[in-house]
């Protein structure tokens, strides 16, 4: 065949595979009878970027066909996030990274916010409101520091190139989503009251509706500084100056000697052979332990009968009652020695014993799980997956706390910051009905609190299958276990496997929270009624929850694999409308 004939044949391939790419993007909504865009990509063989927003999805995926690690798509995907879901993510948070390169070898990154050298157990006082919102409720960030780490080990393209597409962004302008304005919405009374936030998400003394444009043009100076000398500026220059200045003015305890001091901890990650699968998760004080734990006590149910049906989600939900009960036990290993529970928490055979207080029949009070201590309710984040054309893979869940973290953006950086000190206990007087706070989670200077995040990585037969992680708080743990179990037990597809509602318990309080919601896509998802009278007989006290976790879900397909590479599907969880990016 001749060199024209080839270039035409190529042509067509490319066209064909393009519209079947889209054809399979798309389904009926069987409510409105209108298609729509459906939150998957499917067959992709080079690359695939999952995030709540599908902006940052193809920012990532656009490094990818560059040439760009899943690093490198990483960095540009989350600075993207911080700045188009400013009401989860960005520059002034922190975040836990798990990676996995193409060769096996496995690593973790703790990218965790800390306590300031200023802090102290009892620093609130008892007040609580001060713990969760306004300049003391800042903890240090952590999440750029992070990120030009694994950068340094692992990028391809210059570092400019990755900050640069959120650059353009902030200055430019982009358009309010649906789901940044019900974030807004909800945290309305806040953003009214802080001159930062006011300044850039109102006008004319009402909030920017869905679809304005938003422009952040002081995020784009910092953005622009730091795509020029790296973290330095923040940590040890006139960013981090400018931004503990405008802390410290609205009564924060922030310091450069905090900015100066912090430091990214890269950590083996965890690993436990469940189900046939091996599962890499996030060291403490993440939610990989209670995570694991959960996918541990239910490893001893037959696959799938015992997943299945109303009893399948009454044990999961047992499961999670036992992790949690387990989980407040732990806290930063660097300040508090959770080498015991940790162990318990991974152990198979730990998790028999807890499998043992399982009744198919009912359901318990709080005593019978054991928990002595309270929980925390850390609150809302993002989440990114990415597999590259190697193979290699990251999941990484992001987060400033609350919606609009502090409630404050600061003025001379346009940054808003994280209110993580309110993820940490504290001391405080309860009733005999409640059990008191965790002291392994108390105030320390310097200690990361706990967290729900749980980034997690699944292999296969030593072979990358999936990359998944969620977002939501204390329901991460949950969310992310249900996705795992869907698919690799249920064998639901990768899109029906996000899809299905999901049910969540934290143990305190001892109520089951289910889906019954619209989401900003339309999609109304609600636990089947037939399931929750099923668990209501057993004893559960039910709760319908407007809202869920939100699951960034990529799978490896080797059914039709080339070289032992698989081809790729990508799910962005549609409820909060986000859409991913492969090619």
């Amino acid at each position: 065949m001749s060199g024209p004939a080839l270039l035409l044949w190529a042509a067509i391939a490319t066209t064909f595979l393009l519209i079947s790419n889209l054809a399979s993007a798309w389904s009926l909504n069987a409510t409105t009878g209108h298609k729509k865009l459906r939150s998957e990509v499917i067959g992709v063989r080079h690359g695939a970027v999952a995030t709540d927003d599908r902006r940052c999805s193809r920012i990532g995926s656009d490094v990818l066909r560059e040439g760009g690690h899943a690093v490198d798509a990483a960095v540009a995907a989350a600075l993207c996030l911080g700045v188009v879901s400013p009401a989860s993510s960005g520059l002034g948070g922190g975040a836990f990274m798990l990676l996995r390169l193409a060769n096996g070898q496995a690593k973790a990154f703790d990218m965790r916010e800390t306590a300031p050298s200023l802090a102290s157990q009892n620093m609130y006082g008892g007040n609580t409101t001060l713990k969760q919102r306004g300049a003391l409720s800042v903890a240090v960030p952590g999440e750029l520091a992070g990120l030009y780490t694994v950068w340094k080990q692992h990028g391809k393209l210059p570092w400019k190139r990755l900050v640069q597409p959120a650059e353009a962004l902030a200055r430019q302008g982009f358009k309010i989503s649906r789901y940044l304005h019900m974030q807004m919405v909800s945290a309305q009374s806040y953003i009214l009251l802080d001159p930062g936030l006011r300044a850039i998400f109102t006008s004319k003394g009402k909030l920017l509706r869905i679809g304005d444009i938003c422009r952040n043009e002081k995020l784009a100076e910092t953005l622009r500084t730091i795509a020029e000398s790296g973290p330095q500026a923040f940590y040890n220059g006139t960013i981090g100056l400018n931004l503990v200045r405008d802390v410290k003015k609205a009564g924060g305890i922030l310091t450069m000697k905090d900015l100066q001091a912090y430091r990214v901890k890269q950590k083996e990650p965890l690993s436990a052979d469940i189900l046939g699968l091996k599962i890499l998760g996030m060291p403490p004080p993440s939610g990989g332990p209670p995570t694991i734990l959960m996918l541990n006590i239910l490893a001893q149910y037959e696959v799938p009968s015992g997943f299945l049906g109303p009893l399948g989600i009454h044990r999961e939900i047992e499961a999670l009652k036992h992790a949690f009960a387990v989980r407040m036990n732990l806290g930063d290993p660097d300040f508090v020695n959770i080498t015991a529970v940790l162990s318990d928490m991974l152990s198979p055979k730990f998790a028999k014993e807890l499998k043992k207080d399982i009744n198919d029949n009912k359901t318990f009070g709080l005593r019978h799980y054991g928990g002595r201590w309270n929980q925390i309710q850390d609150h809302g984040t993002s989440h990114v997956s990415i597999i590259d054309q190697e193979r290699n893979a990251v999941s990484m869940t992001v987060t400033i706390n609350y919606y609009f973290g502090a409630g404050m953006l600061s003025p001379s950086t346009g940054i808003v910051l994280n209110n993580e000190m309110d993820d940490f206990s504290m001391p405080a007087n309860v009733s005999k009905n409640v059990p008191p706070p965790a002291p392994a989670n108390f105030i320390v200077p310097g200690k990361r609190p706990l967290s729900s995040m749980s980034p997690t990585i699944v292999l296969k037969d030593g072979k990358l299958k999936a990359v998944v992680g969620a977002s939501g708080g204390a329901m991460i743990i949950a969310g992310t276990a249900e996705v795992i179990l869907n698919h690799f037990v249920r064998g639901m597809g990768p899109f029906r496997s996000v899809m299905s509602p999901r049910v969540y318990h934290q143990l305190i309080p001892n109520v089951v929270n289910y889906e019954n919601w619209t989401t900003v896509s339309g999609d109304h998802i609600e636990l089947s009624a037939d399931i929750r009278a099923a668990l209501q007989k057993k004893g559960h006290v039910l709760k319908g929850l407007a809202g869920g976790t939100i699951c960034q879900f990529i799978v490896q397909d080797f059914e039709r694999s080339k070289n032992g590479i698989g081809k790729l599907v990508a799910v962005s969880d549609p409820r909060k409308g986000g859409f991913p990016a492969g090619f």
